[in-house]
């Protein structure tokens, strides 16, 4: 009874080495260059909000850097992307783009044309080349296990109809009695019951719209893959990932990898500000 306990313990330990080891050498070349340190931008997916990224968020304030999460409207790929794209517009200085599971679509998109975009950092995320598309890629090959989950409901047109043959917008929500098994295995049950109840969906829109010019071909990237996701297998991300160049982490994990695993997350933040200094 007591080695579990044993190795979960040393487990936590050795991640929270690593990740102030990041903050070390992260606070020593700031000091050196005398720079700013980097804002670094969060972007949530479907079915989720800001909110997923607290433990990071946490992390990286204690570490010293600025920190934007904004909410991803989860409408359409290119206005969602346009609407991240204007919150980077206000901010002056480098930026470190952070995004998990849809966000890596939008990142993707919204960080052309800003040249002070450091880095991409994809969390357990998409990351599509031109013409692809979230739905596409997490079907292209065997794993995922939420077109299953879904539970369409139509949304008003902008003019507040909804066309009586059904033609309308789909929101997707994931069925509550599937959140856990398909979301979050790894978190407590009473948390995920909230997590199910409070999702945000994800339009079909959104989800099948074809994204543009990946800005991975011109900025460098980070991938955080975990190894237990239900969403986007995990041998999709490591084909995004190779073909984007990424510096590839695994970490065994479900699809959100920065609630289970918030040191991993920003110590993949950490890695893509000391690889982009």
């Amino acid at each position: 009874m007591r080695m579990p306990f044993f190795k979960r313990a040393l487990t936590v330990v050795i991640a929270s080495t690593v990740l102030m080891t990041g903050v070390v050498a992260a606070e020593a070349q700031t000091a050196a260059t005398g720079g700013p340190k980097p804002t670094v931008v969060l972007v949530h997916g479907a079915f989720a909000d800001a909110s997923g990224f607290n433990g990071t968020i946490a992390l990286l304030q204690k570490a010293g850097f600025p920190v934007l999460a904004p909410a991803n409207p989860l409408r359409d790929t290119a206005g969602d992307a346009a609407y991240i794209s204007s919150v980077l517009d206000t901010i002056p200085g480098p930026i470190i783009l952070a995004a998990h599971s849809y966000g890596g679509v939008v990142i993707t998109n919204a960080a052309r044309g800003h040249a002070n975009v450091k880095a991409l950092v994809y969390l357990g995320a998409f990351a599509p080349d031109q013409g692809e598309s979230a739905l596409q890629l997490a079907t292209s090959v065997p794993g995922s296990e939420l077109g299953t989950a879904l539970i369409p409901r139509l949304y008003p047109l902008p003019d507040g109809t909804i066309p009586p043959d059904g033609s309308g917008p789909v929101d997707g929500y994931i069925d509550p009695a599937k959140f856990r098994a398909v979301f979050a295995t790894d978190l407590p049950e009473s948390q995920t019951r909230l997590m199910a109840v409070t999702q945000r969906p994800g339009s079909v829109a959104g989800l099948s719209g074809p994204s543009g010019v990946p800005a991975w071909k011109s900025i460098p990237s980070w991938f955080l893959i975990p190894t237990q996701d239900k969403v986007i297998p995990p041998s999709i991300q490591r084909t995004m990932a190779k073909r984007a160049g990424s510096h590839t982490r695994e970490i065994r994990s479900p699809h959100v990898v920065m609630i289970s695993h918030p040191d991993a997350a920003a110590a993949t933040i950490l890695a893509a500000y000391a690889g982009t200094r």
